[in-house]
């Protein structure tokens, strides 16, 4: 019995078993538009290529058709946080089913951003995501020649291509939902000094609040607003304690983050109230841990892996925008009650 053939099959051979020429071959293969071959002809290819495990050799291609069939990924943050690990799977899942690999660079807090993209395009990259954890205006920096570029939760003073959560839609949603379940008397926890807000600090935070505010007004409703130094479960703690003291008609609150909500439920515990008995707590951000808590959280999640997913079609194409908002879904949970 002859030994079987280690070496590697070649477009000629997969010509050969389709009876095609290799240029027609060639065509099927690499998805050229406008070839006019017949479905059966195509059929025919890629049933030879699959009979002889043929795949394309990649850095052949990439010399003939001078891309390299990857994509740079730029981030502060890739290490497995709940959000990045999130937004990552996105990425690589849309890259996945456009035959795309993707190259990915970390910059940290700290900066960094202008040698991450210049080592992308040291590598020759298709096209270039830049990934925030959290949503700000950047500076891109600039590359040589035409390199598509988008900007996965965030945004550029020049207007590049990006994809942003609608964080104002959500805010109405929010506010919405706790009016639609009969709460009039509402506090809101977590709104941030201007400078918090600016847009290199945060692109969409201010779009949160003025939704909340826009669904309050049009139900003729005033909420009680607490101004606070940033987000986290000590400050929610704390001035969500000041606020429950101060207006203890309240039956609803409305969280900055999820963070904030934490702080929240501690002081509304030693204040003997019960949630969502005595008071409906709902947030944003949709934390790990906001489904832990009990009862769990109501929150409007960051689209994390659908902007991932998003960004990558649009620098392929698939989707041409300078901008697109992507809802953020509310995670209905225990901490509401209707009235």
């Amino acid at each position: 019995m002859a030994e079987a053939s280690s070496r590697r099959p070649t477009l000629a051979d997969v010509a050969r078993r389709a009876e095609m020429s290799p240029a027609a071959v060639s065509l099927i293969l690499n998805d050229r538009p406008g070839s006019r071959l017949s479905a059966e002809a195509v059929e025919r290819v890629r049933a030879a290529a699959a009979e002889l495990g043929y795949r394309p050799n990649p850095a052949a291609q990439s010399l003939r058709l001078g891309k390299t069939r990857t994509i740079g990924f730029v981030s502060d943050q890739v290490t497995l946080t709940r959000y990045a690990s999130a937004m990552i799977g996105g990425v690589l899942e849309a890259a996945r089913a456009h035959g795309r690999t993707v190259l990915m660079s970390e910059t940290g807090r700290g900066g960094g951003l202008s040698e991450a993209v210049e080592e992308m395009v040291d590598r020759r990259v298709d096209g270039l995501l830049i990934g925030l954890m959290a949503a700000r205006v950047i500076e891109v920096p600039p590359t040589p020649g035409p390199l598509p570029i988008v900007l996965v939760n965030g945004a550029s003073p020049d207007g590049r291509p990006c994809v942003l959560p609608a964080e104002q839609l959500a805010g109405e949603t929010v506010a919405r939902h706790l009016v639609a379940r009969g709460h009039r008397r509402i506090g809101i926890v977590g709104e941030l000094p201007d400078e918090m807000t600016a847009l290199a600090a945060s692109a969409t935070i201010r779009d949160r609040f003025d939704g909340i505010a826009s669904a309050l007004a049009g139900e003729g409703l005033e909420s009680a607003r607490v101004e606070v130094p940033g987000w986290s479960p000590e400050v929610g703690y704390e001035y969500g304690g000041r606020l429950l003291d101060e207006r203890p008609e309240l039956t609803a609150i409305i969280a900055g983050n999820d963070n904030v909500a934490f702080g929240i439920y501690q002081a509304a515990a030693e204040r003997g109230l019960r949630i969502p008995d005595d008071l409906s707590i709902v947030s944003f951000d949709d934390e790990e841990l906001a489904a832990y808590l009990r009862p769990g959280l109501t929150t409007a999640r960051l689209p994390y892996e659908e902007m991932g997913r998003l960004g990558v079609e649009m620098l392929l194409g698939d989707r041409r925008a300078e901008s697109v908002r992507l809802p953020m879904p509310l995670i209905e949970r225990g901490s509401v009650r209707a009235l």
